[in-house]
């Protein structure tokens, strides 16, 4: 298993396109994807998994949310077009997955609101409302632990984020990890090895 699609700024892979359909809360999806980025061939299952039982914001929802680690942007145009009044924020490090997710969220006519970044470029003082992640279990532990570390502080009071983990992959001992470091964890659903968690604000000291 390669890393190069996770944290490689530039990936090394040979550039080769083409497009993936998905249908998500009975809406028809049809995106850009390329080589060199994660899940290039089909929508993750993970990310199936995610959005089929995570709940979807909706009409009424206002605010930032954050899609971390997006990819070609599945999960931040799903967002986008399910919660209109709502600001996206799309990030990764993977600069050709940066430019399927801008390129997808034009073409879906949500380029005002999905705003692609990589980290280092969303400013510090943004606090998200929601954070979504399929988040890249094959980095180890440590990577992932930092990742989580660095953005789950940012949701704002109130915030809730939801986490796909493949069970194999340490998703249970992951829950335990939030729950030690005092944040409120539920498991929200349990499909095809994967985990759905519900992080929501450290508990009182």
């Amino acid at each position: 298993m390669t890393a190069d699609h996770y944290f490689s700024a530039e990936p090394d892979a040979p550039i080769r396109r083409g497009e993936i359909a998905f249908n998500v809360a009975g809406r028809d999806y049809r995106l850009a994807v390329a080589s060199g980025v994660f899940s290039a061939g089909r929508l993750d299952p993970g990310t199936a998994v995610l959005l089929r039982k995570a709940g979807l914001p909706d009409g009424r929802t206002e605010g930032t949310l954050l899609d971390l680690g997006c990819g070609y942007g599945p999960i931040a145009c799903v967002l986008a077009t399910e919660a209109p009044l709502a600001t996206v924020y799309a990030v990764d490090v993977n600069s050709r997955a940066r430019e399927l997710a801008a390129e997808n969220a034009e073409r879906l006519e949500l380029g005002d609101r999905v705003l692609v970044r990589a980290p280092d470029e969303v400013p510090g003082e943004v606090t998200f409302t929601q954070i979504w992640s399929n988040p890249p279990t094959h980095v180890g532990k440590a990577e992932l632990h930092a990742l989580l570390e660095r953005w789950l502080p940012r949701l704002a009071p109130g915030g809730t984020a939801w986490l796909v983990i493949n069970r194999h992959l340490g998703g249970d001992s992951l829950h335990t990890w939030l729950v030690g470091l005092g944040w409120t964890v539920e498991r929200m659903a349990s499909q095809k090895g994967f985990r759905v968690l519900r992080v929501t604000g450290k508990s009182a000291d």
